[in-house]
């Protein structure tokens, strides 16, 4: 069986073009939640206690986010220590709750396929919800 190469298609790998790749992500989505919440923006320890992240995937996705403009990081010094705040950018949080709209529709979507299917056997014979 040949595989589909999505680019040469132009099909994309989500049925739902608002599901952004960068937000998308497990632990980025877990970082802009965490922002979103706290407006004034969180020390990097405060972040990655929050999100159970080591200091190198916290650093990694902090830059991708950066990258994006989703975030600004501000590095400075308290008591002659280093401290890095992390806070959500006016465009991250436009976009995450534009995320957060899509992500509402792939429920609601899939809330009304399983109703509609929901007196379907499924395949086999048997009906999942007394598998």
């Amino acid at each position: 069986m040949k595989k589909i190469n999505a680019r040469a298609t132009g099909v994309s790998r989500f049925a739902y073009d608002g599901l952004d790749r960068v937000i998308h992500e497990r632990a980025r989505l877990s970082l802009l939640t965490s922002l979103i919440t706290h407006p004034t923006g969180l020390m990097f320890g405060d972040l990655k206690q929050l999100c159970a992240l080591t200091d190198g995937n916290l650093s990694r996705h902090l830059q991708v986010l950066e990258e994006a403009k989703l975030v600004v990081i501000v590095k400075g010094l308290k008591l002659n220590r280093p401290q890095t705040l992390c806070r959500i950018t006016s465009l991250g949080r436009r976009r995450f709750i534009e995320y957060l709209a899509v992500l509402e529709q792939v429920i609601l979507d899939a809330d009304a396929a399983v109703k509609a299917g929901a007196g379907t056997p499924a395949k086999g014979g048997q009906n999942p919800a007394r598998a």
